[in-house]
């Protein structure tokens, strides 16, 4: 029987991967005209396997069918459940090229929420794309690079996975594939893939793991051997993570805690190994880190100390139903034939969703391979951070149950405040992964040792009885009202010197779509309000979008109710503060809902009419401030 591999964190074993990486590191002999031997010195180099192109081809191609509706309109679609976040994100790649473009500062800028401007490394910019893919913006536009990222980074993290378990966990390449399907599909990703690229492009996680792992490996070679692998791999590890920070903060940081527990049970039976390792790889950690800080150190000055920087957002209650463990997610079979109660916080943050068949097959999975040690420590993953992504109570189909969790006290610690405790299940994607593929390999093994074996058939059925209802369906694309003429065109221009343009109602995260349009007036005007994370006025906390001002709260009732609200010399007194407060040159009111009222109402504030322009109403109030 083919036994399958397991995650070697120092053991000096027979398996096929210890064999492979001694062999990789040991001394090649060569001889010179005498007999002396002599060490060859050759740059460590990498091998593509033939057979591992497959499951890449097969990764792609799935991450384009899934986002195919986006690519089959690049122009004016729009994938309708990320809410106002593909306009956020295609903006953030649209500055960051324009930023690029005009060599200008891209940690922070005025072009939104203007004066004050956006800490956009406070804002999850993800520079790691954002910058080199700058041509591609420029060429083609925000929304080819925002869904390019997307497609690349649901087909690079399944391969990711895939290398990692087809070289430290398992032998077969298909159980391998297997693990590497799940981690790149599994709910949570596609439910990201509809607006958030920082969880979709993950695949720097497992290379980091891999590191790790051979790290682990190397603590029990010689001195010398260990003293130099140790300064390559942590300037390696170093870099990946100064690059995985570029890209998101909080993935990483749930990819530490996770992987940090699943090493902690992983060697609870061995302390003494494990603790000659921690002792081997602790400089290597402690180096690499610094080089890390090294490498970010202005960036992570400039978000936690720089302009419109805060200390902690208040985003409250974000836990996952306890339903939303075993029901099927919408965009996928299940969720199309069996839908269940909707549970999720929105349709970008489906991060469990599990379903009841997959969890059904992993608890019989695990309790048949329990003596595995990756299977223990995987299985300590699921469940503790399963129960932590419940947040601070328990709640079953939007009702509390009086159950206080851990998430309570642990959402006080300095950085786990930040984290939106829903994505915490994201920890468990790999874990499931893992386990899924050392029962294919063991599988696997059964069949080549008896094709007439049922166990292995029993198996395949289960798992296909598993992921098949996970299967991803295409993500719902519609058609997006195009830029109106007065931004298009560059009108703009005629009627902005160095201040602002305020919306009618103003940009807020509920309403951005005006940061398309100022891309597509090529970023000639600063826009009053708009979508991102900012401070509010009194203290370092973070809020999304600006905090209202008073007429801010008066249009937006306005455009809500249909209806004129009273407008009384304090209103009128106001508006003009707002409008120094904002250095507005002009106001500008697109077609939209309730157009009529909120004519009437800024008509009524400013005491005078607006202007038609092509196709939209303005008032001119430069003269104003």
């Amino acid at each position: 029987m083919v036994r399958a591999q397991q995650v070697d964190l120092g053991e000096q074993d027979g398996s096929a991967v210890g064999i492979a990486e001694r062999e990789s590191t040991a001394t090649e002999v060569l001889t010179t005209g005498t007999s002396t031997p002599v060490r060859k010195r050759r740059l460590p180099r990498i091998r593509v396997n033939p057979v591992d192109l497959v499951p890449a081809f097969g990764y792609l191609v799935l991450a384009v069918v899934v986002l195919s509706g986006q690519w089959r309109n690049t122009q004016s679609g729009y994938l309708i459940k990320s809410g106002q976040d593909q306009t956020m994100w295609e903006w953030f790649f649209a500055v960051t090229a324009h930023s690029v473009a005009h060599l200008e500062n891209p940690l922070g800028t005025t072009l939104q929420n203007f004066p004050a401007g956006v800490n956009m490394m406070a804002n999850t910019a993800m520079f790691g794309v954002g910058v080199p893919l700058t041509p591609i913006t420029l060429l083609f536009g925000p929304t080819v690079t925002f869904v390019l990222v997307l497609t690349l980074g649901l087909a690079t993290t399944a391969l990711a996975w895939y290398w990692l378990f087809s070289r430290e966990l398992v032998e077969s390449r298909i159980a391998a594939g297997i693990g590497g399907l799940f981690c790149g599909f599994a709910p949570a990703m596609i439910s990201h893939a509809n607006a958030h690229p920082n969880f979709v492009v993950l695949l720097l996680l497992p290379i980091m793991a891999g590191l790790l792992i051979r790290m682990a490996r190397r603590a029990g070679a010689g001195a010398g051997e260990r003293r130099r692998w140790r300064i390559r791999d942590a300037a390696l590890l170093g870099f990946l993570v100064a690059l995985q920070i570029a890209l998101g903060e909080e993935p990483l940081l749930i990819f530490a805690l996770s992987f940090g527990l699943f090493t902690v049970v992983y060697y609870l039976h061995t302390p003494r190994q494990g603790l000659r390792v921690l002792r081997g790889i602790t400089p290597a950690i402690l180096l690499a880190g610094a080089i890390a800080l090294l490498c970010t150190v202005i960036p992570l000055w400039w978000q936690f100390f720089g302009p419109q920087s805060y200390r902690s957002i208040d985003h409250g209650p974000m836990g996952n139903d306890l339903k939303a463990i075993t029901q099927f997610p919408s965009e996928s079979l299940g969720g199309i034939f069996l839908p269940g109660q909707y549970v999720a916080i929105n349709d970008t943050e489906q991060n469990a969703y599990f379903g009841w068949p997959l969890l059904l097959v992993l608890a019989v999975t695990v309790a048949l391979l329990w003596r595995e040690r990756v299977v223990r420590a995987a299985t300590v993953v699921i469940a503790v951070f399963g129960v932590l992504s419940l947040g601070a109570v328990a709640m079953f189909g939007k009702r509390d149950t009086g159950i206080a969790l851990p998430w309570r006290w642990a959402e006080h610690v300095p950085l786990l405040s930040t984290v939106l405790e829903t994505r915490l299940t994201m920890a468990a994607i790999p874990a499931i992964a893992a386990v899924l593929a050392l029962a294919t390999q063991r599988a696997i093994g059964w069949w080549r040792e008896s094709p007439v074996d049922w166990r292995p058939l029993a198996w395949f059925g289960a798992l296909l009885f598993a992921l098949l209802p996970l299967i991803p369906t295409v993500l719902p694309v519609v058609q997006r009202p195009p830029t109106p003429a007065f931004f298009a065109d560059g009108t703009v221009r005629d009627y902005v010197n160095n201040g602002s343009v305020v919306m009618v109602p103003p940009s807020r995260p509920m309403d951005a779509g005006a940061l398309r349009w100022q891309a597509d007036a090529n970023f000639d005007f600063p826009l009053a309000g708009g979508y991102f994370v900012g401070p509010t006025s009194t203290q370092k906390k973070g809020i999304y979008g600006p905090e209202f001002r008073p007429t801010t709260a008066l249009l937006v009732q306005a455009q809500d109710t249909g209806t004129v609200p009273p407008i009384t010399d304090e209103a009128r007194e106001q508006i003009r503060a707002d409008l120094n407060f904002w250095r507005a040159d002009v106001l500008v009111l697109p077609a939209t809902r309730n157009v009529d009222t909120l004519r009437t109402t800024v008509t009524q504030l400013l005491g005078f009419g607006p202007t038609r322009v092509h196709d939209v109403w303005i008032w001119d109030v430069a003269a104003m401030r």
